[in-house]
């Protein structure tokens, strides 16, 4: 099942994947983010999503869990908010 791991929020930018680079290196770096990697069934992907109401970016980032690491995940850092 695929589920939202992390998330990153920016303002309006012109070339938004520039600026996001170094936040995704840093996660990817995170005890989270390496556990991520490993547990995940496929490479997690990040999208961008414009958020009017706020307006700005949010860069999401997905993996594909199963069961027990969805729920191990769940426990150990909670909602990705």
């Amino acid at each position: 099942m695929k589920i939202v791991v992390h998330e990153v929020h920016r303002g309006y930018i012109e070339n938004p994947e520039l600026y996001i680079d170094e936040p995704v290196w840093d996660w990817q770096q995170s005890e989270k983010g390496k556990w991520v990697i490993t547990h995940s069934r496929s490479k997690p992907v990040w999208v961008t999503v414009p958020d009017y109401v706020n307006d700005r970016l949010i860069f999401r980032i997905t993996a594909d869990l199963e069961g027990n690491d969805i729920t191990y995940f769940n426990l150990k850092w909670g909602n990705y908010k």
